[in-house]
């Protein structure tokens, strides 16, 4: 398995969980990278350090990606490589390339967890958009290169489509939503409260978010926004906290189970993102029954459903993020129908480590068997 996922070892008990399910039916070996200093590897996890200077982390981690690809498959028998991404994909191909006959010539399938244009556009550095050609004339080639390509939602299958290949599998990928199902449902508090949840990132569309709530705040004294989440665009939510400082609320992090008491302090979850792949934090205010305001792009249109469990959106348009807020704050009857709705469906997107594991396997030994 091939990912540019930052890990921590010891692993949480969440991902040692996805990954004892996967170790009973591989023998696994994971090239990633590591989070912090302290970087440590252990029997199935090689952990790449991260560079001193963290514009380089990025390059230097797909400029060395090849050969460790090429390493392993020297080192021992590999039957199929699971790529994260279509970058990490191609990366895989070269190294395959690289390793010759003796690397065996493993299958490689690449992973789509959403818009691969996303990379370069709408995350970390504005100079990321300089290399925005290149990087999806490379990612297209990955697509049509790879053995087989696994996609999560219909929109990711689209995409995929698009380039002419039919997905091999469309599944999404385990997230464990034990601690956002199990605990009784909280009622909504008396005050209205609207939680964003994102990293301060373009893509999450940080500053419609500003420019929707100093729109919609005036028109709905009694309620709040509350911001979770930290990124490069913090500047855009400090200045609303300086406009709207009695209706705004910030918090750069929350763990896990400050995040379920944060929704269940929430009539509904705002995510209004220009692209996202299958959103989690939605899966989890359904499990919640919370309703959602989200964005009518990427995979959210998959999760929410317009009229049904929530409201959608378009991204750009800063006025109708806006009135969707002021109607649903305004409104705690329909919140509380639309998370009612949301909770009924969330059972679509729970499944256990082992049913994920069980169809990664039925997904190799289909490529492998073709």
């Amino acid at each position: 398995m091939v990912g540019r996922t930052r890990y921590r070892l010891p692993l949480t008990p969440s991902l040692r969980r996805k990954f004892d399910a996967l170790g009973e039916q591989f023998e696994l070996r994971v090239l990633a990278t590591g989070a912090g200093r302290d970087v440590r590897g252990d029997a199935v996890f090689d952990l790449a350090r991260p560079a001193r200077m963290a514009a380089l982390d990025g390059p230097l981690f797909y400029a060395r990606l090849p050969f460790h690809v090429r390493r392993e498959l020297r080192r021992a028998r590999v039957d199929v490589i699971a790529a994260q991404s279509p970058y990490e994909g191609l990366a895989a191909l070269i190294g395959r390339s690289l390793a010759g006959r003796g690397g065996g010539r493993p299958p490689v399938i690449v992973e789509i967890h959403g818009d691969w244009r996303t990379f370069a556009r709408l995350y970390g550095s504005p100079l990321r958009g300089l290399m925005a050609p290149v990087a999806d004339r490379l990612a297209r080639l990955a697509v049509r290169r790879a053995d087989a390509v696994r996609t999560l939602s219909p929109f990711t299958t689209e995409l995929v489509r698009a380039q002419g290949v039919e997905p091999a599998a469309v599944f999404t990928t385990y997230t464990e939503l034990d601690a956002f199902s199990e605990p009784p449902i909280a009622p909504l508090p008396e005050r209205p409260l609207a939680l964003a949840i994102g990293v301060l990132e373009p893509y999450k569309n940080v500053d419609g978010i500003a420019a929707a709530w100093r729109l919609a705040a005036p028109r709905v004294p009694g309620a709040r926004l509350r911001i979770v989440g930290d990124g490069r665009r913090r500047d855009l939510v400090e200045s609303l906290l300086r406009d709207v400082p009695n209706q705004t609320e910030w918090i750069p992090r929350l763990e896990t189970p400050e995040v379920v008491r944060a929704l269940d302090d929430a009539w509904l979850l705002l995510l209004p993102s220009r692209s996202e792949g299958t959103p989690r934090v939605v899966m989890e205010a359904l499990c919640r029954a919370r309703a959602v305001v989200g964005g009518r792009a990427g995979g959210i249109p998959d999760v929410v459903e317009d009229a049904v469990t929530g409201v959608l959106v378009d991204p750009e348009r800063p006025q109708e993020i806006a009135d969707a807020l002021v109607r649903l704050l305004g409104d705690r009857a329909l919140c509380e129908r639309f998370g009612a709705a949301g909770h009924e469906r969330s059972g679509r997107w729970t499944y256990t480590p082992a049913e994920y594991a069980g169809r990664m396997h039925e997904l190799v030994e289909r490529i492998l068997t073709r």
